[in-house]
């Protein structure tokens, strides 16, 4: 009887001594803060010339073109740009009451954004006619999609995910960085790996978005990439692009000159 005690006993203790250092564990796991997103520099690979007058709003790479929108009333547009020249080879003057912004394709369509207008430009891909145009609320800055929606930014930190036929807000994600802060100013978009990128307006910074948590996954840093005491006054970084086929990424900026291809490089 006594080592029957005995052995339940120690039964009892090592039960015990597992349930503590379970518990160890699980307060350990909720103490370790996640890492915080990565800072990427980036490597040119190629640089292009890009339109120094073209006040760049969104950008897109579809079978081997760039399309691309500019903004300012009486100077916005639509166009289709040969990367390797710069030159323009299909255009389409936008009326003078609309400020171009955002650029997106849905399927043999462009949508444009316009600034303030509350109005989204739908055009033909290939022959750049007014096929229709929709409404939103708020401002329009930056458009791309994700395989079911299109995903428009306003310049405050909320991202709105919209039906495709009707442009009616489907949902809402609020980007946050790492220290848990809103990111405002969040411009000019593109899809790219299950990932949004984004251009914060009047940094060097691109953001990679977690389009299910709003959270800050990493970012890119285009400090230097253009000598900025050359540039124009609002010749901010704002264009991204990307070439799925070839895994290419792009970046631009208002009033540039140049455009580049680029690859993130991890820092050390």
């Amino acid at each position: 009887m006594m080592r029957l005690t005995s052995t339940m006993g120690h039964m009892v203790r090592r039960g015990a001594l597992l349930t503590c250092l379970i518990q160890l564990l699980a307060l350990l796991l909720v103490a370790t803060p996640a890492p915080p997103p990565s800072t990427s520099s980036y490597q040119v690979i190629h640089t292009y010339p890009h339109d120094p007058k073209a006040f760049t709003q969104g950008l897109i790479y579809i079978d081997g073109h760039l399309y691309e929108s500019t903004g300012l009333n009486g100077q916005s547009s639509l166009r289709m740009v040969d990367l390797i020249t710069g030159q323009v080879l299909q255009k389409h003057d936008v009326p003078a009451e609309y400020f171009g912004e955002g650029l997106t394709d849905w399927g043999s369509t462009l949508i444009q954004l316009t600034w303030i207008s509350h109005k989204a430009l739908v055009y033909d891909r290939f022959s750049f006619s007014l096929l229709k145009t929709f409404s939103y609320e708020g401002e329009g800055w930056g458009l791309t999609h994700d395989d079911t929606h299109l995903i428009l930014s306003d310049g405050t930190a909320y991202l709105r995910f919209l039906d495709s036929k009707t442009f009616k807000v489907v949902r809402r994600i609020h980007v946050v960085g790492e220290t848990g802060k809103p990111v405002d100013n969040l411009n000019e978009l593109e899809y790219i790996h299950g990932e949004i990128y984004a251009n914060v307006w009047q940094t060097d910074d691109i953001v990679r978005i977690s389009p299910q948590s709003g959270k800050v996954l990493g970012r890119i840093n285009l400090a230097g990439i253009i000598d900025t005491r050359d540039l124009a006054r609002g010749a901010v970084l704002n264009g991204i692009a990307f070439d799925a086929k070839s895994n290419r990424l792009f970046v631009t900026g208002k009033l540039w000159p140049k455009l580049f291809e680029i690859k993130a490089v991890t820092k050390p």
